[in-house]
């Protein structure tokens, strides 16, 4: 028996030995292809890039994977508590492999052998970290190997705290989240910081099986694994019985943010930031590189300019009647789920879809579009309203050639339309009023002149009713407000503001063709000076100016001035013909605003790179001694402004102080009211009044728009710069000056200020009603002579007299000049 047990216990023994070698070279093996660990030394995960504004404000978020990194200091106990209780209680304790959990797993899926369940896994997080940075998810015995091996070596390479920060910013949390700052943020909308027991209970039963565990679709199964979560909390004593209770109790309490922030009226801003970061860095960047960045936007300012310019679409849209309904349903039934299926324009909450359900002369009831829950749910609630017809009197008018002009809600609308209405009074009102998106459009731009920087933009009435972003990439005829740009290249050449040109009829041939410009309106007024040109926006005047001048010349200027890259030097674009932007028009005033100094347009004022390197910054202006350690009685530092001057301060406040006249006697009169301050414009209209510009600006802000349809076409009598863009304006600067200091436009040293007539250009003569005070750089001033320039060309002496008092009243005090 005894050599019986010896040679079994040999045979064992060799055994052992063959399977243990067996087993060394599997392992070898399958350790010798396994992937350098090392890599996780330098993880750098897709983080999400983050545009702020400039108060600091979230704006939007964009990532391939949502994710926020935190660093494990960041992260509260209590929510690692709960990924530890949920994953791997054993966690600070185990070298990797959790030998006691693989035991009890072993047993539980013997258990459970045939019987249908799915198998009980035992990985630590120190597994999950390898599967899910070195390795593929499949499930295989060699997979399962290499992890083990890897555990253990990253064990001994980091600390657990390095660990585990590894793997809470790397998992999958669902809903397009990963790490659990960016699924505190998606699920929650908090910060990880402010989650409670529950919270982060919830989101560690997560990455078992975000699809298992979805807040909507399964809530009960969502419900029973943040519970048991919350148990296993208590047995490990991270968390009190009684607090344990407590949190059970709480509801999910999901609110998942699946677009991402988005602060109110800054859409088209965003994204212009958006296509911008991807020219300069791609696209790869762009969604997983982490940036920081903060933008130029004044939200304020931007919630100004969205009602602004709203206000003045609206306006102009419901002047021309009713375009119909957006929709028509079956209204005689439970309308509420058809109406809620219909997309409303997001990012007009102040407007709602409602169906019409009864019309009467007096009176149109309504119901109002019901709100779907996460899941996609329309609520049961059917709220109702009523529209009195005073509150729908623009819409008598119709729009639609194919539909008639009626004198009551009867006809204008009928059961079942579809359409906006706006709330009138408290949150307990039932009164509403009727809206339409309009059809016309526009684009509107404010800008700090001394910077470049961009506070606000606003490319079109709702970004959700079209993304084309009319204040960037619309291409539009300036029009009129081009004119200052003619007179500023005249009056940086030898010209004044006094200068007289001739304002008649002319004929210009090119190529065999005869062009014919015209003053709108058709009249013309004789001699008169570059302020009345500019003034009363006079065409015949800035043509005969722009040909004495010579185009070359204006078309340096523009392209100086960045309107355009490349302006043909011809007549007619003196007139404002070429297509240009409303941001480079306006960048083009900042630069007469702020003195002559060029300027980059920006909406970027800094970006930072994942680590928080500014790898970018707008400002480009040197500060000598702002980095001093301490003050030591020394002066203080001086900002040196190295940009380029590309107009004589002077020019630039003579064309300021002709722009203001614009305001107080010319196309904008009684258009533009600031309380007194100092503000300077010029309207803009359009051949056919297809365009409406008015761009204007006071000492420290600039702001211009445009208002016309996508296909351009007539806006109709009265649609010019004057009449329908300046109110814009002034309703935008009314608010966006409000609570601001006021200053003054600044009178470059060595100007001299003289007092002229404001007919002839010449000296005033006392007591002379038409006297005006006038801006004259060193070495210039009110002609001796009567000097109309552009004379010759269509009128002979005798007719100018018959058409201009101002000349013949030269002529009779004997100072007729050059005829």
């Amino acid at each position: 028996m005894v050599r019986l047990f010896g040679y079994f216990f040999g045979m064992a023994c060799v055994l052992f030995l063959v399977a243990a070698a067996g087993v060394a070279i599997y392992l070898a093996n399958v350790a010798k292809d396994l992937p350098d660990y090392a890599v996780l030394n330098s993880y750098a995960p897709p983080v999400t890039t983050r545009v702020h504004a400039g108060n600091g404000a979230l704006m939007a978020e964009y990532a391939k994977e949502k994710r926020l990194f935190l660093p494990i200091q960041a992260i509260p106990d209590r929510v690692k508590a709960a990924f530890l209780s949920a994953e791997d209680k054993n966690f600070y304790n185990h070298p990797g492999v959790d030998l006691t959990g693989l035991g009890r797993a072993i047993l539980v899926n013997l258990q459970n052998f045939g019987s249908g369940r799915r198998p009980v896994g035992a990985s630590t997080i120190t597994q999950q970290v390898a599967k899910n940075f070195l390795l593929s998810s499949d499930q295989t015995i060699d997979r399962k190997i290499k992890e083990a091996i890897l555990s253990f070596r990253i064990e001994q390479a980091y600390s657990k705290d390095k660990i585990l920060e590894l793997y809470l910013n790397e998992i999958f949390f669902g809903l397009n989240s990963y790490g659990i700052a960016g699924a505190a943020l998606t699920y929650f909308n908090k910060s990880v910081t402010e989650l409670t027991v529950a919270e982060a209970a919830y989101l560690a039963s997560l990455p078992k099986g975000p699809a298992n565990y979805h807040p909507f679709r399964h809530p009960e199964a969502a419900l029973e694994r943040r519970n048991w979560v919350i148990d296993r909390m208590v047995e490990n004593g991270y968390v009190s019985q009684s607090d344990g209770e407590e949190a059970k109790k709480q509801p999910l309490g999901v609110t998942a943010r699946t677009t991402g922030p988005s602060l109110f009226a800054s859409d088209y801003f965003a994204e212009a930031v958006r296509r911008q970061l991807i020219d300069q860095y791609g696209e790869k960047v762009l969604y997983e590189g982490g940036l920081s960045v903060r933008t130029s936007l004044d939200p304020q300012m931007q919630l100004a300019a969205r009602k602004a310019l709203q206000d003045g679409l609206v306006t102009y849209d419901e002047r021309r009647g009713f375009h119909g309904p957006i929709k028509q349903i079956d209204a005689s039934g439970d309308w509420g789920k058809a109406l809620a299926d219909i997309p409303a324009l997001a990012d007009v909450p102040e407007w709602r879809l409602a169906v019409v359900l009864a019309v009467s002369d007096s009176t149109v009831d309504i119901g109002l579009q019901p709100p779907k829950d996460g899941s996609g749910k329309v609520s049961a609630d059917r709220q109702r309203g009523t529209i009195d017809a005073k509150n729908m009197q623009w819409a008598f008018r119709s729009a639609d050639s194919a539909r008639k002009s009626t004198k009551s809600p009867v006809g204008a609308v009928a059961p079942g339309d579809v359409v906006y209405v706006a709330k009138l009074g408290d949150d307990a009102s039932t009164s509403y009023r009727l809206q339409q998106p309009p059809k016309v459009q526009g684009g509107l731009v404010a800008m700090d002149p001394k910077t470049g920087r961009v506070l606000a933009m606003v490319g079109g009435f709702s970004y959700s009713q079209s993304e084309f972003n009319r204040a960037t990439q619309a291409m539009r005829q300036p029009g009129s407000s081009f004119k200052p740009f003619v007179y500023a290249a005249a009056m940086d050449n030898g010209y004044t503001p006094a200068s007289v040109i001739m304002d008649a009829p002319i004929e210009i041939v090119s190529g065999g063709q005869v062009w014919r410009p015209e003053n709108y309106g058709g009249e013309s007024g004789g001699p008169s000076t570059l302020r009345s040109g500019i003034e009363h926006s006079r065409n015949l005047m800035t043509v005969r100016l722009a040909n004495d001048l010579g185009m070359n010349i204006v078309a340096e200027y523009a392209e100086r001035f960045g309107i355009y890259d490349h302006m043909l030097p011809v007549l007619s674009m003196s007139l404002g013909a070429g297509d240009t932007t409303v941001l480079r028009m306006v960048s083009a005033y900042s630069v007469i605003a702020n003195g002559g100094k060029q300027i980059k347009p920006t909406l970027i004022d800094r970006i930072q790179d994942r680590y928080g390197k500014t790898i970018f910054k707008h400002e480009e202006r040197l500060c000598e001694g702002c980095n001093a350690g301490d003050w030591q009685n020394q002066e203080e530092p001086n900002v040196v402004d190295n940009r380029e001057t590309v107009l004589d301060p002077m020019t630039a406040y003579q064309i300021t102080s002709m722009m203001q006249g614009v305001i107080q006697r010319g196309t904008a009169a009684g258009k533009i009211d600031l309380g007194g301050r100092d503000v300077a414009g010029k309207t803009g209209t359009t051949n056919d009044e297809k365009d409406a510009w008015f761009v204007g600006f006071t000492p420290d802000l600039v702001a211009g728009l445009y208002m016309g349809f996508d296909t351009p076409g007539p806006l109709g009598r009265g649609g010019t710069g004057g009449g329908l863009s300046a109110p814009i304006f002034n309703e935008f600067m009314q608010a966006a000056v409000k609570d601001t200091p006021e200053s003054k436009f600044v009178i470059p040293p060595g100007m001299n200020l003289i007092s002229i007539d404001r007919k002839t250009g010449m000296a005033a003569v006392d007591g002379d009603p038409n006297t005006i005070i006038e801006a004259f750089k060193p070495g210039t001033g009110p002609a001796d002579s009567f000097n109309v320039i552009g004379m010759d060309s269509t009128m002979a002496p005798e007719e100018i007299l018959k058409t201009s008092p101002q000349a013949n009243q030269a002529v009779q005090t004997g100072t007729p000049g050059l005829f």
